[in-house]
């Protein structure tokens, strides 16, 4: 099966699984830094062209997601803020601002681990990258290595409820 928008970015669950796994290890690299753990890859005709990971805590700016982080690199590797021809992997289902901006982005296909039920702005509250009012969709796939992602996040959090009892 082929992307919708471009022919150039085949779809497949192999490949999907590949580059979700680039941004599991992104999102290591997060919590490594003691940010929450969500990683993201930016593909463009089959080649990863930009990573990202949460740096919220590391850098105190609240708009530095992982996704955010990504999408900069994307625009500045491509030479353009349209990034047509783009796929995104995500470990978390993007939140308000970031699914906002991967609409604002036009990039043209959206990959994630697991769903937020508590911000997630692609399926669970809200579904902005496939809003009829606005002039760009994306198409969605999640689900993806979903158990694996989810569990990231779980035994992050767990530890960190730990940690703080202790204090």
């Amino acid at each position: 099966m082929l992307n919708a928008n471009s022919d150039l970015n085949p779809v497949d669950a192999q490949s999907d699984e590949r580059f979700m796994r680039m941004a599991i290890d992104q999102a290591y690299m997060a919590e490594e830094k003691g940010d929450v753990p969500i990683g993201c890859v930016i593909i463009h005709q089959g080649r990863v062209i930009a990573k990202g990971c949460n740096q919220r805590e590391l850098l105190g700016d609240p708009t530095a997601h992982a996704e955010i982080i990504a999408l900069t690199q994307a625009a500045e590797y491509i030479g353009n803020w349209r990034l047509e021809g783009c796929t995104i992997y995500v470990t978390l289902e993007p939140c308000p601002m970031c699914a906002g901006a991967l609409v604002l982005g036009r990039l043209d296909r959206l990959v994630y681990g697991t769903d937020d039920p508590k911000t997630g702005a692609v399926k669970s509250l809200y579904n902005i990258v496939q809003d009829p009012r606005l002039n760009h969709r994306l198409e969605v796939t999640s689900g993806v290595l979903e158990s694996e992602c989810r569990k990231q996040l779980q035994d992050f959090f767990k530890r960190r409820r730990t940690e703080n009892a202790g204090q």
